[in-house]
């Protein structure tokens, strides 16, 4: 049971949001912009990252939701997101994909600078500066979204099938249709 009292019985961040429509709106805003806008890195790339970030930070919803909307959206669905939430040295992901989850974890963690050698190892494998910032910032905005959803101690569901029919309404609609 959440922290607070809602007034749905909707997990994670779906009955925070639903509870508060105002702060909603530019979260949603937020999310559509990072992981659905016109950006290089790919809907599927976007989504593991926040998945990736989630499940580093302990939060089953979004790592469960994000890694859902991943596997909708990439070739090898689920089996390639648990292999990048297990492993990431050892799943089957691009180079490129592997050097920007790995500036995304060091996002996660202590704020400081990124530490110019996990710049240098994503320019290498051809990630751009464009995509060294998305993936800053799709890291930090799933840190506040974390913390959101596990600070206020949200429901999380038992059944994983949620993440899937989520996914279906993520894919086609996007986060903007939330609000």
């Amino acid at each position: 049971m959440a922290h607070i009292s809602l007034d749905n019985d909707l997990p994670g961040i779906s009955g925070l949001m639903r509870n508060r429509p105002d702060t909603a709106a530019p979260l949603n805003h937020l999310a559509e912009v990072l992981l659905r806008g016109p950006l290089t890195l790919g809907r599927g790339e976007r989504e593991l990252i926040a998945a990736y970030t989630s499940d580093l930070n302990r939060t089953p919803f979004c790592a469960g939701s994000h890694g859902a909307f991943a596997a909708a959206q990439l070739e090898g669905g689920h089996d390639l997101v648990e292999a990048v939430l297990h492993d990431i040295d050892k799943a089957p992901i691009a180079p490129r994909i592997r050097a920007l989850l790995r500036i995304a974890g060091h996002v996660r963690g202590e704020v400081e600078a990124l530490p110019p050698e996990l710049v240098a190892a994503a320019r290498e494998e051809g990630a751009t500066d464009e995509e060294i910032h998305d993936t800053v910032l799709i890291a930090a905005s799933f840190c506040l979204f974390n913390r959101y959803v596990t600070c206020l101690d949200t429901d999380i569901p038992t059944d994983p099938g949620v993440y899937d029919e989520a996914a279906k309404r993520i894919v086609s609609q996007g986060y903007s249709a939330l609000t």
